[in-house]
C-alpha cells in the first residue's frame, strides 16, 4: 500500500506531537486505508479466516451432539441452552486473536514502516477493531445460520437476535483491547497466544456458555457469578428463548464499558511508547 493511500491529505510529518495536528478529518481516511490493508492481508492469507468461519460449526457440533445428551438429557434442549451462549464465547475467541497479528506486524517490520507515514498513531489500532469487527460479523452469521440448520430456533423475533449479536460483538470489541495490549507488551506470537488462552478458557469453561452452573462446586460458582461470560451467555438466551434479561444486559454493558475504559488508554500508551 503506497504512501499516497495512507495519507490521501497532504500532511507534512514531525518528530513529536505531530499526532494532535492530524485533523479528523485525515484520522478517518487513515483508520479506512488501514481497515482495507487488514482485509487484504485476509484476502491474501484466507487461512486466516478459519478460525472464524470454522470455529463455530465445530463447536456446535462438538457440544450438541456429543455432549448435549450427557449435560442435558436432550440435544434439541440443549441447543437452545449452548448456542445462545456460544455468541460470546465465539466473540471473545476472535478478539484474542487480534494480539497475535498486531504482534507479528512489530516482528515483521510494518510498524517501522507506519512510524515514517505522516498517519495518526491512534488510526492503526482502531483499524485493527474495525477490521476485527468485520471478522466476528461474518463468524456470528455463520454460526447463526448452521444453527437454524440443525434445528436451533429464535422464539422471539429479529430485533432480539440482532440485539444479541450487538451485545456479543461489544464485549467481544472490548476484549480486543487486552488483546492488543496483550501483542504489544509480549515478545513473541507464541507468548502472546498462551497467555491469551489462559485468560479465555478459564473464562469460558467457567461460565454457564456450556453447562448450568448448579452442580459446580461452591468455590466454582461463586467465580461463575462474577464471570462477564455467564451474563452474556444468560443475556443471549433471554433475547433468543425469552424471559428477564435487564439484569444481565446491564452486568455485560458495565463490563464492556469498564474493560475498554481500563484497558484503551494502556494499549495506546504503550503502542505509543513501541512507535
Amino acid at each position: 500500500m503506497s504512501t499516497a493511500t495512507l495519507a490521501p491529505a497532504p500532511v507534512r510529518p514531525a518528530a513529536a506531537g505531530s499526532e494532535q495536528r492530524i485533523g479528523l478529518r485525515s484520522t478517518v481516511r487513515h483508520i479506512g486505508a488501514l481497515t482495507r490493508r487488514n482485509l487484504m492481508r485476509i484476502k491474501a492469507d484466507p487461512e486466516s479466516m478459519f478460525d472464524a468461519v470454522l470455529m463455530p460449526i465445530i463447536f456446535t457440533v462438538l457440544f450438541v451432539y456429543v455432549f448435549g445428551g450427557a449435560i442435558s438429557g436432550n440435544q434439541d434442549a440443549y441447543k437452545q441452552y449452548m448456542i445462545p451462549g456460544l455468541l460470546g464465547q465465539t466473540g471473545i475467541t476472535l478478539a484474542m486473536a487480534v494480539g497475535t497479528g498486531l504482534n507479528s506486524d512489530f516482528q515483521t517490520g510494518v510498524m517501522d514502516r507506519f512510524r515514517t507515514l505522516p498517519i495518526g498513531r491512534s488510526a492503526v489500532l482502531v483499524s485493527k477493531i474495525v477490521a476485527e469487527t468485520c471478522r466476528a460479523l461474518l463468524s456470528f452469521t455463520i454460526l447463526i445460520v448452521f444453527a437454524l440448520i440443525l434445528g436451533f430456533e429464535v422464539k422471539t423475533g429479529p430485533l432480539e437476535l440482532l440485539a444479541a449479536v450487538g451485545l456479543s460483538l461489544l464485549f467481544g470489541m472490548s476484549m480486543v483491547w487486552i488483546s492488543m495490549l496483550l501483542g504489544m507488551a509480549l515478545r513473541s506470537v507464541q507468548a502472546v497466544q498462551g497467555v491469551a488462552m489462559l485468560v479465555i478458557m478459564p473464562l469460558q469453561f467457567g461460565s454457564s456458555i456450556f453447562a448450568p452452573t448448579d452442580s459446580m462446586p461452591g468455590w466454582l460458582q461463586s467465580f461463575t457469578d462474577y464471570n462477564p461470560l455467564s451474563a452474556l451467555a444468560d443475556a443471549c438466551r433471554s433475547l433468543l428463548n425469552g424471559g428477564p434479561l435487564t439484569h444481565s444486559v446491564l452486568i455485560v454493558v458495565g463490563w464492556s464499558v469498564g474493560v475498554t475504559a481500563i484497558f484503551a488508554p494502556l494499549a495506546v500508551a504503550r503502542f505509543r511508547k513501541r512507535t
